[in-house]
């Protein structure tokens, strides 16, 4: 038999959740059943920008209040960097939860990296790979025209 407790105590993911989708939701969902607290850090509007290379579409408070109205999110911090070091200074947390997409990427190894200095564990999820905020950015960008 598993243990059904949660394995943290704390738990962080972070992203920019512009056109919020179900794999948004799948990541969070997951994230929630291995901690008792989870943190969800949002991405501020400058670093979307200076990440994407464009603005999000839909502006960073109104994207802090979606994350926040969801009953497994126990609270939101504005994420302002890649460093999530910064995140962790900023908010403490015991993992990190990632879709499976930075697994074994240069990303992926500096995050494991810059976590493990900090006793951080970083926990991989499957990436939903049918959907997208840039996909539906791509859908309604070729309906618009």
């Amino acid at each position: 038999m598993t243990d059904a407790r949660p394995r943290y105590d704390v738990g962080y993911s972070s992203g920019v959740f512009d056109m919020f989708h179900v794999g948004h939701l799948n990541l969070l969902r997951r994230a929630r059943n291995h901690c008792h607290h989870l943190v969800v850090g949002v991405a501020s509007d400058e670093y979307v920008e200076n990440l994407k290379g464009r603005p999000p579409v839909v502006p960073c408070d109104e994207r802090i209040d979606i994350i926040s109205a969801l009953g497994i999110v126990d609270e939101v911090i504005i994420d302002r960097s890649e460093d999530k070091v910064a995140a962790w200074q900023q908010r403490p947390f015991d993992a990190i939860f990632k879709g499976n997409d930075w697994q074994g990427t240069p990303k992926g190894y500096r995050l494991e990296r810059s976590m493990e200095e900090l006793g951080v564990r970083v926990v991989y999820f499957p990436y939903t790979r049918h959907t997208s905020s840039s996909m539906l950015r791509s859908f309604l960008t070729e309906r618009g025209e």
